[in-house]
């Protein structure tokens, strides 16, 4: 077993863990730490705690120190220094023409690395582009390509259901998610209401699955209860109680009665009249067919 803390580098972003070592850390502490990519800043989303090594990646790496204010400014910096490279770089895959859309930029810590996140529909040769970007910042520089749910999650936004999405609240890694689930939940299978802002079925689908069949079972357990309920009352010789299906029955058909709308009775009551003249004067003409053979 080790002791670790939780940290996300990104809101609704995926947990790490890392060492705490001495430090004294609480939630939402804002902590420095080395990651692979470089020094990171991050939040404390879960606290020391104790996991088997089964679930660390190793190796472990270490907490730094909590942030200073010297280190919310340079994290401040940073900031400013994505927006104005995300306008440069656009300019550049504008001006070598290339087929690909960009989404996020992002400056490491120590500024020893800049990562532009694109989307594309297939491969792309950024070769160039990276060579101007690199002579512009005078730092490493990386893109990465990204699927459409990256995204969605990167930019943000309203779902089909009226609040922010899933994906940018508290979902930390994307789940794969199926036809079938829909089918469970007994859900349209119009890909217009199934799909979500990404184009790709929708990430509820997957978590709220197992509500759906708790649900599914505590309804079944209801139905043999009252089954066996019912078994038992005729056993024993004592009447089961429908009473209240019958009366709600009739009411439902007194209620649908007395809903027909007005204008079929007087639809009924011109055709009846009419019906009587029709007869009125076929009995008219037969009379006056008798006298003028007479």
């Amino acid at each position: 077993m080790a002791i670790v803390v939780g940290i996300r580098f990104k809101k609704a972003g995926k947990i790490y863990y890392f060492d705490p070592g001495a430090l004294e850390l609480a939630e939402n502490d804002l902590v420095i730490v080395e990651t692979a990519r470089g020094t990171e800043a991050g939040h404390v989303v879960l606290g020391r705690k104790e996991v088997s090594e089964e679930e660390i990646t190793q190796p472990l790496k270490m907490v730094l120190r909590k942030a200073t204010d010297e280190d919310e400014r340079q994290i401040e910096a940073n900031r400013q220094k994505e927006a104005s490279a995300f306008d440069i770089c656009a300019k550049k895959i504008a001006e070598h023409q290339l087929p690909m859309k960009l989404i996020d930029v992002e400056y490491t810590f120590d500024n020893t690395k800049v990562i532009f996140y694109f989307t594309s529909e297939g491969r792309v040769d950024f070769r160039e582009l990276v060579k101007d970007l690199a002579a512009i910042f005078k730092t490493r520089i990386e893109l990465h390509q990204i699927g459409v749910r990256d995204e969605a999650k990167m930019i943000g936004g309203l779902g089909p259901c009226g609040r922010s999405m899933c994906c940018t609240t508290f979902l930390g890694d994307f789940e794969p998610v199926s036809i079938k689930m829909a089918k469970e939940q007994n859900l349209s299978l119009n890909p217009a209401k199934i799909s979500g802002i990404c184009g790709r079925l929708m990430c509820c689908l997957k978590f709220e699955r197992d509500l759906y069949r708790e649900a599914k079972e505590e309804s079944k357990q209801e139905a043999e209860e009252c089954e066996c309920r019912d078994v038992c009352q005729k056993e024993k010789g004592q009447p089961v109680e429908k009473e209240d299906t019958k009366v709600t029955a009739e009411e439902t058909a007194k209620e649908d009665a007395a809903k027909q709308p007005k204008s079929n009775k007087k639809s009924k009551k011109r055709r009846r009249s009419k019906n009587k003249k029709r007869k009125a004067n076929k009995n008219r003409a037969n009379q006056n067919g008798t006298q003028k053979q007479q």
